[in-house]
């Protein structure tokens, strides 16, 4: 697939996922470092997006930053019920991937609540064990993060790059007008000249006041970045490969770095263990083959030193949606699963 992209297509691609500029006209800023005319560019844009190439244009925001707590979390259920067991799990708002993966836990999904859910993180993930009958379940917080970022490139998988993983400012207190911002902006980029007007229309607010909401955001840690979200698999990266380490406690920082440094490392985790779950550096990895991703993940056994990791295909995507932030969605779904009311 990546082979029947144009040279423009790759680099307004990309473009698009290391960041698209805050600004009055964004597209106009890109096109100028692309040699594009404006309008030429956003027609390209929308190629793309009917193309199922580009999945979204939106700020990525810090789920730890605007107070949720989320984890990682993979069930064992039995393979004749998965399905179902996926849907149900997905009714929960918070839940924004889950995929079948090649392992006996064969289900894993994010998911994220909110500060004030009554529940909390590890009650609700329970409470979706008990209501799935899932023979088992690790709960897999994150301890440290070594690198977040979805950046598909269309060079080799040995590429390096510098890695940055500022947090949100400690003293930045989002209000409820910050939320009501959040909620509007976090929906898919309108693909015109001004795309900050129009979220403004929504808020009754002008363009620029969106746009110095969103500069702040991206300065105090709120928002990670304002970019495109590929559909991996439509832009030829068909292997996608949670490679999971069993790395010795002293080791962890330095193996960590060491892969996060990698492009083709999109993400790079260390993770609580359970009794049942001992592997702790999780590392996400796109490649277009699983042979080229195979390759490139024995490279980096021998270049750390650990044997003991395991390379957890995505067989079934079941959901890959952005969460809501400051949704009612939260709440109703407690409502319904702890009380029986009617959402």
């Amino acid at each position: 697939m990546i082979d029947s992209f144009t040279e423009t297509e790759k680099a307004v691609l990309k473009e698009l996922q290391s960041g698209i500029p805050i600004e009055k006209r964004p597209f106009k800023k890109i096109g100028e470092k692309l040699g594009l005319e404006e309008d030429s560019l956003i027609e390209t844009v929308k190629q793309l997006k009917e193309k199922k190439i580009i999945r979204q244009i939106s700020p990525i925001y810090d789920t730890k930053a605007l107070g949720y707590e989320s984890s990682l979390v993979a069930f064992k259920v039995e393979k004749d019920r998965i399905e179902d067991v996926a849907q149900e799990i997905n009714k929960h708002p918070g839940v924004s991937h889950n995929y079948e993966r090649n392992d006996s836990f064969n289900l894993w999904f994010t998911i994220a609540v909110p500060p004030d859910s009554r529940l909390g993180l590890e009650k609700t993930v329970e409470l979706l064990a008990e209501i799935t009958k899932a023979q088992d379940y690790a709960l897999l917080k994150t301890v440290k993060l070594f690198k977040i970022g979805v950046k598909l490139d269309f060079g080799s998988l040995k590429e390096k790059e510098a890695v940055n993983n500022n947090g949100a400012k400690k003293n930045y207190k989002i209000t409820e007008k910050d939320k009501e911002i959040i909620r509007i902006t976090q929906k898919d980029m309108e693909l015109v000249r001004e795309p900050f007007e129009a979220y403004g229309r929504q808020l009754g607010m002008d363009g620029e006041e969106v746009i110095q909401a969103l500069n702040t955001y991206r300065e105090n840690g709120i928002m990670r970045r304002f970019a495109a979200i590929l559909f991996h698999r439509k832009a030829g990266f068909k292997a996608n490969g949670m490679t999971v380490w069993k790395v010795p406690e002293d080791r962890i920082e330095e193996v960590g770095k060491h892969l996060a440094s990698y492009r083709a490392v999109t993400h790079c985790y260390q993770r609580t263990t359970t009794p049942n779950w001992q592997y702790n550096l999780f590392s996400m990895i796109h490649a277009q083959t699983k042979e080229e991703l195979e390759q490139f993940v024995r490279q980096l056994s021998d270049e750390i030193g650990i044997k003991e990791y395991k390379i957890l295909y995505s067989t079934r995507e079941f959901k890959k949606k952005r969460v809501e932030y400051f949704s009612q969605k939260f709440y109703k779904w407690e409502e319904v699963v702890c009380y029986g009311k009617t959402a």
